[in-house]
């Protein structure tokens, strides 16, 4: 067995994990990310944009995610502009977020770490992957899951690598509770005991701000999650939240203001507290199990050679007898 301080050492390395995962147009950033200089640097009206993206995708049957990314090449090689991966992480340097996101993740690092629990934050997107790369909250975040192109050797995009609209986003969040974080690792659908889950859908929270955000905000909270929607906060226009909130998709919702004194912050200190009370409790029933366990073991094996009525020799009765001795030892 091993000794308490053994226990506490290891406990400190090993904390439990939770993760927050965040939608990111309207939810970190208060529009979508390709309107505020990408499309703008095409001479295009974003109105217009979408327009054409949206009418393109009904017309065709086509998804709207692989819609506007035809879109974004179409009109590249119409105006003479490569799309390059350097140059969406330009645009991404300029994307604006709201009040006090990129304090936040180290706010909420420094709480969980006080509480003993590890947070791990990622982003699930229908924008564009490299858009956020180029964004200066990419270093806090641990894996970014969003639309992104397949490159030439020259880096210039030329076709679409990877959509992600509202019904596709839930995979990721069976990717991020398994550990199983490629886009490409199929074992994500392999059968995996909960308990071996290295974040448990109970301490995974999801962030967003809108009707595409349903089947993962819903995911989340039916197994045991928590869903918060988010609203702008100058607009102050909260129907969608409502909505949500009636529907039970989600377990709160809150202006989208990230700064430690918004209710946002409030409603994830709350989270961590619980979080990190449920994982005590788990810690305590373990406890309370391994002894249980072996006195159960040291039953079951007496019962056995009793029922066997055997005569046995001094060194088969010592090697009994010294299982008897270690089984103790856990009772």
């Amino acid at each position: 067995m091993k000794n308490t301080a053994q226990q506490e050492e290891i406990k400190a390395v090993v904390r439990p994990k939770m993760a927050i995962c965040y939608d990111f147009d309207h939810t970190l950033s208060p529009d979508d990310m390709q309107t505020f200089s990408l499309i703008p640097s095409f001479e295009i009206d974003p109105g217009d944009f979408w327009h054409e993206s949206d009418s393109l995708a009904k017309d065709n049957l086509m998804d709207k995610n692989l819609a506007w990314m035809f879109e974004l090449i179409k009109y590249s090689k119409f105006k003479g502009k490569s799309l390059s991966r350097d140059y969406f992480r330009r645009v991404g340097a300029e994307v604006p977020l709201y009040k006090g996101v990129e304090e936040w993740f180290t706010y909420v690092n420094e709480y969980a770490e006080s509480r003993g629990i590890e947070v791990e934050h990622y982003i699930i997107s229908s924008g564009l992957k490299e858009i956020i790369e180029g964004n200066p909250i990419a270093k806090y975040i641990k894996r970014i899951y969003a639309s992104s192109f397949l490159y030439s050797a020259d880096g210039i995009a030329e076709w679409p690598a990877q959509s992600v609209n509202y019904t596709n986003k839930t995979q990721f969040i069976f990717r991020i509770a398994k550990g199983i974080l490629e886009e490409y690792d199929e074992r994500v659908n392999d059968n995996m005991p909960h308990s071996k889950y290295p974040i448990p859908y109970e301490n995974i929270v999801y962030i967003g701000d809108s009707t595409t955000d349903i089947p993962c905000m819903t995911l989340v909270k039916s197994k045991g999650g928590y869903s918060i929607g988010v609203f702008d906060p100058v607009s102050k226009n909260k129907k969608k939240v409502y909505q949500l909130f009636n529907d039970e998709r989600i377990n709160f919702y809150a202006p989208a203001r990230y700064s430690k004194d918004s209710p946002i912050a409030m409603y994830i200190r709350q989270i961590i507290d619980e979080v990190a009370m449920k994982e005590k409790h788990k810690e305590e029933i373990g406890q309370l199990r391994a002894p249980a366990e072996a006195y159960k073991r040291r039953v079951t094996i007496s019962r056995a050679f009793s029922d066997l009525d055997i005569e046995m020799s001094k060194e088969e009765k010592a090697t009994v007898e010294k299982l008897m001795n270690y089984l103790d030892e856990g009772v």
